[in-house]
């Protein structure tokens, strides 16, 4: 009985292993469409394995860094936020670049912009004050302090961009040097996004690409389970806690 909807949900994320195809399964079987008990990830591995739907197993090595003993992670929401900039290539060699926030507990994207040109500075301060209103509405600064993380890149270290965060209230933090995985949230981050949404989709050009990226962020917003929120996606974790 479950089979079909394990290849149902395979065939949709074929990058999503079996503890995430479980997530996706039990949020299906919640629904009520089903008349289903909810199904653990051992029976969910149980079946991906003996119809061969699982996927192979990295043999990726790690890179070398510089240690990170410090931890990005909060316990609450609107505590930290960080951010980061990726590019994405385009079949016809056109490329989309975008910049985002990220909360670092909840792991919801509050906000993002997208270009074709450059990030610019001007790029992160809309993301700054768009981030603000999704959390706590038509204010033009925050309530509290909430630390922003970011990498060295020109767009985050630029005056303009400090003093303007500062004048929001943020906490102005910036990983060392030669020490990207201070920001490993959002790299981290980038990576789901890449192999999940961007790599599983078409992007012939710069168009189709930018007018697919609000539903990619709705969609792992809304869906993707994280193995730091019970498996749960970021706004079933937020909605869990305003709940509790």
């Amino acid at each position: 009985m479950l089979l079909p909807l394990i290849e149902e949900l395979c065939d949709g994320r074929a990058t999503n292993g079996y503890r995430r195809i479980t997530a996706h399964l039990n949020r299906k079987l919640r629904s009520g469409e089903y008349a289903l008990a909810r199904v653990n990830p051992k029976r969910v591995y149980r079946i991906m394995r003996l119809n061969k739907l699982l996927l192979r197993k990295h043999t990726g090595r790690v890179g070398e860094h510089r240690a990170h003993d410090g931890k990005v992670v909060t316990l609450h929401s609107n505590t930290r936020w960080c951010s980061d900039g990726f590019e994405i290539s385009c079949w016809n060699k056109e490329k989309v670049r975008v910049v985002f926030s990220l909360d670092c507990c909840d792991r919801e994207i509050m906000s993002y912009v997208a270009t074709t040109k450059g990030i610019s500075a001007t790029m992160v301060q809309d993301v700054l004050v768009e981030s603000i209103e999704k959390r706590f509405g038509d204010t033009s600064v925050l309530p509290k302090e909430v630390e922003w993380l970011t990498d060295n890149g020109s767009c985050y270290i630029a005056d303009e961009t400090r003093q303007f965060a500062k004048s929001l209230g943020f906490k102005v933090c910036t990983t060392p040097v030669r020490s990207p995985q201070s920001n490993g949230m959002a790299e981290a981050f980038v990576k789901t996004f890449k192999r999940d949404y961007v790599y599983m989709n078409d992007r012939p050009d710069a168009e189709t690409v930018m007018a697919q990226l609000a539903d990619w962020f709705e969609d792992y917003n809304n869906y993707h389970p994280h193995s730091g929120l019970k498996m749960m996606s970021p706004r079933e974790y937020r909605a869990l806690k305003v709940a509790s």
